[in-house]
């Protein structure tokens, strides 16, 4: 298809969902949003828009983006739910009658959409990756859960970037799966905040990037997408990079060599990050814009309490290193 429009729009105060279960009142305006495409009543999807989206988009803009995109695509024939990305967008792979798109969009507490991501459909089975070629624990010392990891866009909304692939997103959670105590409001009530973060195999410092202020639980940091980072070139020459790491907390500098278990950092709240959480992930080239991702299988690690070797984790899975 030529000249494929692709609109992304921040998220405006939500907080990350987990769930893979539409949520009633996703699945309400998700249906509001097709009937009103397929009748080109765009003022009446403007409408549906939050304050702060209208303030992003304007009514001209907006008409004029839904007028185009349907008159590339014509009318949606078939909309499924698939899961819930890039934190608390609602994913549909939506049938057109001229193709096949992904229609993700994110409502606030008032039922009004305040992010909308409009993107080209891909497999949801990523391609055979590479596998490490360096021995590894993993980067902490608790016992922590996957959120997002595996090979399926279910499992890993990080499949349909060609860099962060296999990437990891991971937090802690207590015994009912929650991943913070009270209401949820401050960084200090999330279980990972503050963890220590270790490297997994020896290597040098590439990246230490620190200073970055973390967020407040539900909002974004999309201009230092991944916040205070480390990135690490093992002794075979593969990259991995620690993201959303806390303010003033990297304990090592550029340049530096490290061991398997040394302390990095602590786990934060910075960059592109809704809670506190380890983003993980490992490449073949230091520069993301041309780098492919590796999967990252681990030498022996505790798996629901269960001793696995060679293992990749997937989501859903309580993970933590054999003492």
């Amino acid at each position: 298809m030529k000249n494929t429009i692709v609109l992304l729009l921040l998220i405006f105060s939500c907080h990350q969902s987990f769930g893979q279960l539409e949520t009633g009142v996703d699945r309400k305006i998700s249906a509001i949003f097709e009937q009103k495409f397929n009748t080109e009543d765009f003022t009446g999807i403007f409408e549906m828009f939050s304050t702060e989206m209208q303030t992003v988009l304007p009514k001209e803009k907006a008409i004029n983006f839904l007028t185009s995109f349907k008159a590339q695509l014509s009318k949606i024939k078939e909309r499924e739910f698939t899961s819930y990305v890039r934190g608390s967008f609602a994913s549909y792979k939506t049938t057109f009658e001229k193709g096949i798109f992904i229609i993700n969009i994110s409502t606030d507490g008032d039922s009004k959409i305040n992010g909308l991501l409009l993107e080209p459909y891909k497999s949801d089975i990523v391609s055979i990756s590479a596998r490490n070629t360096s021995t590894l624990i993993l980067p902490f010392n608790d016992e922590w859960t996957v959120v997002w990891g595996g090979d399926t866009a279910a499992l890993n909304y990080h499949v349909k970037s060609i860099a962060q692939k296999n990437a990891f997103d991971l937090v802690i959670t207590d015994e009912n799966g929650r991943s913070y105590k009270s209401d949820g409001t401050t960084n200090e009530d999330y279980y990972a905040f503050g963890k220590e973060l270790i490297a997994p195999t020896n290597g040098t410092v590439v990246v230490a990037t620190d200073g970055i202020e973390d967020n407040i639980p539900g909002q974004m940091n999309t201009v230092d997408s991944l916040g205070n980072a480390v990135v690490l070139k093992t002794e075979s020459g593969e990259y991995i990079y620690f993201a959303h790491l806390k303010r003033n907390s990297i304990k090592v500098k550029q340049g530096q060599k490290v061991v398997a278990g040394d302390v990095l950092g602590l786990c934060g709240n910075s960059g592109n990050s809704s809670e506190p959480h380890l983003h993980f992930h490992i490449q073949d080239a230091l520069n993301e814009s041309t780098a492919t991702g590796i999967k990252s299988y681990f030498k022996e690690i505790m798996v629901d309490n269960i001793i696995k070797k060679d293992y990749s984790p997937i989501q859903g899975e309580k993970i933590k290193n054999v003492p």
